[in-house]
C-alpha cells in the first residue's frame, strides 16, 4: 500500500505574489480548501513540506497560495512539480471502496484461483470504474467492469482481485 497520494501538479504561476495554478489529480478538487499541508516533489528529487495558506478555483485549476512563498520568482521553478499528501489526510473511504493506487499491481485471478493478469490502470467512467488488466499470456489488455457481477473479492493484503469471467470478457 502506498503512503502518499498525488493531489495535483503545479501547472504555472498565478499573479505576482507567489500563487500557483495547480492541475488537480484528485477526485475531489474541493479538498484543497481543507488541506493544511502538502509535500512538493521537486525535479531534483527533493521533498519539501509546504503549508497551504489559501485555495480558490478558476476553470480547471486550483489557485494555491503557500505560506512559504510570496513572490512569483520563488514559485516559477516549481512548474511541473507534483503535490502529494499523506494517506491519513486522504479522503475517507466507505466500506468496499479502495484507493486506485492500492489496486494497481494486484494480481487478477478467476474463481478457480488461476492468475489471469495484473491490474495496470483504473479508468473512472460515469457509471462505474473499469479495471485494465495486462494479461498473463501477453495478449492484448482486457477491460473489466468494476461491478458486483464481475468483481467477486478485492484482497489488498494478499494483493489479489478475484473476478467472475463473464462470457466474452477474455
Amino acid at each position: 500500500m502506498t503512503d502518499r497520494f498525488q493531489v495535483g501538479v503545479i501547472a504555472s504561476t498565478h499573479g505576482l505574489h507567489g500563487e500557483v495554478n495547480v492541475f488537480p489529480t484528485t477526485e475531489d478538487p474541493n479538498r484543497f480548501k481543507k488541506l493544511k499541508k502538502v509535500t512538493l516533489h521537486t525535479k531534483r528529487g527533493e521533498e519539501i513540506e509546504l503549508d497551504v495558506q489559501s485555495a480558490k478555483f478558476f476553470k480547471k485549476f486550483v489557485i494555491v497560495k503557500f505560506k512559504q512563498f510570496n513572490d512569483i520568482n520563488e514559485v516559477e521553478k516549481l512548474k511541473g512539480c507534483e503535490l502529494t499528501i499523506e494517506r491519513k489526510d486522504a479522503i475517507k473511504l466507505q466500506p468496499g471502496e479502495y484507493y486506485c493506487a492500492d489496486l494497481i499491481g494486484l494480481s487478477i485471478v478467476d474463481e478457480e484461483g488461476n492468475v489471469l493478469g495484473t491490474l495496470v490502470d483504473v479508468i473512472q467512467t460515469g457509471a462505474n470504474d473499469v479495471y485494465e488488466m495486462k494479461r498473463e499470456d501477453g495478449e492484448e489488455n482486457v477491460l473489466i467492469p468494476a461491478i458486483k457481477d464481475c468483481i467477486l473479492d478485492v484482497d489488498i493484503e494478499n494483493k489479489q482481485i478475484k473476478i467472475h469471467v463473464i462470457p466474452g470478457l477474455l
